[in-house]
Parts: C-alpha cells; structure tokens; sequence
C-alpha cells in the first residue's frame, strides 16, 4: 500500500455513508509516515507572523519542485516567519478550507528533513482547521493564493509544543522548517469542473450540471429502478483515477429512486466530505473507482450494494431501497 501522510484530515462522514458492520474500519490511517498532524493540547494564541529569518533554499527553485532547505543559521524567530517564495495568481485559500500541496518539512537546527510529499508522487489534501494540522500551517497559508510557494518557520508554540513528536525526531524545543507548493483550494462552495457528457439514456435520474457551488438537480424518472450498479459521467474531469483504496474529497447528494426524497447532501451543511472507499457501502466503492478527479458523478445504488433490508436508523431511507447520488470527486487524497 502506498505510504501516506499524517498531514490528511478524514473527518468522519456521515452514516448514511458508512459500510454497515465494519465497526474497526476508523478513518484514513496514517502509515508510518510521521508529519505535523496537529496535537490533542493545540490551543495557542494567534502567532505575530514576521518576515524571517528563514534558511535559503539551494535547489529544486521552481513550484511543484522537491526543494533542498539549508540547515538554519542562527536563532530561530520565536514569531511565526512566513514568506511568499513564488507568488501564485489562483484562487485565494481561507481557514478550513482543504489545500492540495507538495510540501517539505525539516527541523530548523538540523536541517533533518522529517516528511515530504514529493517523493510519494502525490500532492496531500490537507483542512486547514483548528485539530487537523499545526496552528502553524493553517496561519501561514491563510491568504495565499494557489499556484504559491510558501516557506514558513513554526517554533514549538504552534507546533508540537513541549512534547515534540517522538516518531518524527522532533523535539520539544525544536522548529521547524516549511516550504509549501500549494496547488488548489476546496470549500464549501466547490465543484466538479469536469466536461459534460449527454445524459440519453431516459431510464436514468438525470443530473444538473452547474458548477457554480449549489446542488445540482437530480430527476429520478418514472421507471423501474435499475438491478445493477450505474455509475455514469455527468460532468468527466481530466485528473487522475481515483483506487479502490484511495480516499477521496468530494461534495455529494443523495435521494431514494421512490420518490426522489433528498436523505442527505454536503451542500446542505455546507460542509465538504471526506472517507476512504474502503469504509462506505459497496456502491459508493465500485461506483467511484476508476472515475477522474474533477469529475461529476451519477451513482445508482441497488439495494444489495447499499443497505439492504438494515438502513441506518433515523437516515428517512426504507428497507430495500434504490439510492440516487451526485457525487462531485474534488480530490484524490
């Protein structure tokens, strides 16, 4: 399995999504990899950012490249020192949104490098969000805008504190080192921004294809449900595609084919999703994999790859029902 970051925030999905009888199959698991993942005491004041200083980096200049870090000469800033290395023009990241980065991290005094997302092969989706990552990411990155290098300094108080991290080689009095590639930045407010296909077949839900933020329409017709899996291109990005044991970020809505009754949306508490398919119903698995990043999604769930006879109490679906999903795929994590 390919190792993955500590960096990822899976917040828990909601049950409606969730794989019934698989109580030990938790969150995304980190790995063995070890990086700022924020600390259960992360409650710091607001850092005074500052200029610097801030060691130079020597090699892999350009944005998206592995950059080398020099060791840190001198005294660390006890502020937070955070600078601009390449100024992106995209779109400009806000606290708790999830940021899709390459980054680097070494200690300041060492030059230790303890993670880096470059030699995975995959940019990270991170939230920047008070208990998902050290304060000193989510200070740092607030106001950059996309296609930006940033390279910042965290001192232990918007760290790991006093305890460090022990499987890192962090200690308690060390500082640490950034430089961040971020490449795109997810809200409430996202969408797929994938290319329509048509949407022939007349015994299918159609599905609506703005991409301005809001829930799409889903139209279930007056038909039969389907016996089998669907699982068709509404809107077909170019990103890459999504296995059967990645995790995903996805904005989605949900309906019962009976009635098209809405059971439960992202958009509704305008508040994105994330969940690795190997924890939802086999539908939602199957129907996902091998679709692109950036792509809208129409998802048909038959009852034998949803729930069944056994829907999740107080979900408003029945026994046996057939599911209608709009899934908007945002990122790969």
């Amino acid at each position: 399995m390919r190792r993955r970051s500590l960096l990822i925030a899976v917040p828990a999905g909601l049950v409606t999504l969730a794989a019934c009888g698989d109580e030990d199959s938790g969150s995304s698991s980190a790995g063995d990899s070890a990086t700022p993942e924020a600390s259960a005491t992360s409650a710091a004041p607001s850092p005074k950012i500052v200029d610097g200083p801030l060691p130079a980096i020597t090699a892999g200049t350009k944005f998206d490249e592995k950059p080398t870090v020099a060791k840190g000469s001198g005294e660390p800033s006890k502020d937070l020192a955070v600078k601009t290395v390449i100024a992106g023009s995209g779109r400009t990241v806000a606290e708790n949104d999830f940021v899709s980065a390459n980054y680097l991290g070494q200690v300041w005094a060492s030059a230790k490098v303890f993670d880096n997302s470059y030699d995975r092969g995959t940019p990270l989706v991170i939230q920047l969000a008070q208990g998902s990552i050290i304060d000193g990411w989510r200070y740092a990155l607030a106001g950059k805008k996309t296609g930006s290098r940033v390279q910042f300094s965290v001192p232990p108080t918007w760290g790991y504190g006093e305890q460090g991290n022990e499987q890192a080689g962090i200690k308690g009095d060390d500082t640490l080192v950034f430089v961040v590639d971020v490449q795109d930045t997810f809200n409430a407010k996202s969408s797929a921004q994938g290319k329509k296909v048509p949407q022939d077949d007349a015994a299918l839900p159609k599905v609506g294809t703005g991409t301005d933020g809001k829930a799409p329409s889903i139209e279930v017709p007056k038909a039969d449900a389907p016996k089998k899996l669907v699982a068709e291109y509404v809107l077909e990005g170019d990103g890459a595609e999504v296995g059967a044991e990645d995790s995903v970020l996805v904005q989605y809505k949900g309906v019962t084919w009976d009635g098209g009754k809405e059971f439960d949306s992202t958009y509704g508490r305008k508040q994105l999703t994330s969940f690795s398919l190997q924890q939802v119903v086999k539908g939602w698995a199957q129907g996902l994999t091998g679709k692109k990043v950036g792509s809208r999604v129409l998802i048909v769930i038959p009852p034998d790859l949803g729930y069944g006879d056994n829907p999740p109490q107080g979900s408003g679906i029945e026994k046996d029902s057939t599911l209608v999903f709009s899934v908007d795929i945002l990122a790969k994590m």
